[in-house]
């Protein structure tokens, strides 16, 4: 049955790809002939792997009532799975399009790891889709985000703790990755106890500009309370040490043969006055009576970490991006997000400016803490705008009135919290349309 055929009643239909991932499809009795393919996020080794094909069940009930039809996969392997999941999602829809015929419009979308999957697809395989969204999404691509998840952890080392012999990168094992979190955590618990601490921990967070407002559950400080922006994000750093800085990262290095970040070259004084949190840096330094310019040069003077080239080549190929989109791309991203900054859209827009398609690209902010934290509302009014550039050639108005006046319509009972924002540049950006940025040891 085609997409204008019409279904007596819903399906969910659920199956396993040739790869041995698994796939779930919703579609609506009333069915509206345009299917939904969804990217989930990072899975760790180990951890669940069902399919998903939705970002939340609120979210996912909405969808359904409007006549979308929800498609999407597990990936076959766990971790940085992309050379798996972009063919598992292409699968998928392959599966869909023999089960239920061909939809007459295909968007992509993905959250998280999986806003990477989708402008992967959207770089590379835009002919089986007409649009895409990244929602939350790691646009920056894999080498800057490992190398940018490096610079908190190397500066909170040659910091506090410069004689420990605590490895940053190149983890033969877990067991290794893991006890070099744990100590550097422990270390970084005993600096949050005194002013200099607290103040080497915020300069460390600003690398990665984590904000200082980053949970919904945290209050939100006022713009000059650096003592409550500090202690929100020491929560934040904790959380980084936890996963993606050590755990995470080893994971990565099995599948890319070696460590694929580095930091040779990198100013780190420079990289410090372009973030968002500079001013909180320099006002808890005055505080603590310590001098942010020694600190500054003690960081810049420590031995730097180098990468295995073979890694940086696969990861390359793999996660980065070009910048190049024949498609439509609508990027979204929270304010207060402090896993995957919202620096991160700064890059893309970079990538895309060089590609020569930054008039595909589209990006809007919601202003709220937390990673992916968007209302139902917000969501819906992506996916319409998105829609609405497809189906008519043109963007319209995509600033934050107009768009919190179509997430008010497509649900009024969950917030609107669109903002015109223009987050800060991102500190380390690797993209393919930048020569300039390949690795140089």
């Amino acid at each position: 049955m085609g997409a204008q055929g019409v279904r007596a009643e819903d399906a969910h239909v659920e199956g396993t790809l040739a790869s041995g991932a698994t796939y779930v499809m919703d579609v609506p009795a009333g069915w509206n002939g345009t299917v939904l393919l969804f990217s989930h996020g990072f899975r760790p080794r180990g951890a669940p792997n069902p399919a998903q094909n939705v970002t939340d069940a609120a979210t996912r009930g909405l969808l359904l009532k409007d006549g979308y039809a929800l498609i999407g996969s597990s990936y076959a392997t766990t971790g940085w799975a992309v050379e798996h999941a972009v063919p598992d999602q292409l699968a998928t829809l392959d599966a869909f399009t023999e089960r239920f015929g061909a939809a007459r419009r295909t968007l992509a979308w993905g959250q998280s790891y999986g806003g990477l999957v989708t402008t992967r697809i959207a770089e590379r395989h835009a002919g089986r889709v007409d649009g895409t969204l990244s929602v939350c999404g790691l646009v920056h691509g894999g080498v800057a985000n490992w190398n940018n998840t490096l610079d908190p952890v190397f500066a909170l080392k040659a910091l506090l703790a410069p004689d420990a012999a605590i490895p940053l990168a190149g983890f033969p094992d877990r067991a290794t990755a893991t006890a070099a979190a744990g100590a550097l955590s422990g270390v970084v618990a005993e600096a949050q106890n005194s002013a200099a601490g607290r103040a080497r921990i915020a300069l460390a967070a600003a690398l990665h500009n984590i904000p200082g407002w980053n949970d919904p559950s945290q209050s939100r400080p006022a713009p000059t309370d650096w003592a409550a922006q500090q202690a929100n994000q020491y929560t934040a750093v904790r959380g980084l040490l936890a996963t993606a800085a050590f755990s995470w990262r080893q994971d990565t290095e099995t599948l890319a043969g070696g460590n694929s970040s580095w930091n040779t070259g990198v100013d780190y004084t420079r990289m410090l006055r372009a973030s968002s949190a500079y001013e909180e840096v320099k006002g808890l330094y005055k505080a603590a009576g310590r001098s942010l310019t020694d600190d500054l040069r003690t960081l810049n003077e420590t031995p730097r970490l180098k990468a295995d080239r073979p890694a940086v080549d696969w990861m390359s190929r793999t996660s980065a991006f070009t910048g190049r989109l024949t498609k439509p791309q609508l990027t979204l991203h929270t304010t207060g997000d402090a896993l995957v900054p919202v620096q991160t859209e700064s890059a893309y827009l970079r990538a895309a400016t060089a590609g020569g398609s930054r008039h595909l690209l589209r990006q809007a902010y919601v202003d709220n803490a937390g990673h992916c934290t968007f209302s139902p509302a917000e969501q819906l009014a992506a996916l319409g705008t998105l829609e609405h550039r497809v189906d008519t050639g043109r963007w319209g108005d995509t600033g934050a009135a107009a768009l919190n006046s179509r997430a008010a319509q497509a649900d009024p009972t969950t917030p609107a919290r669109f903002t015109a924002y223009r987050p800060a540049v991102y500190p380390r950006p690797y993209d393919l349309a930048h020569p300039g940025d390949a690795y140089r040891p």
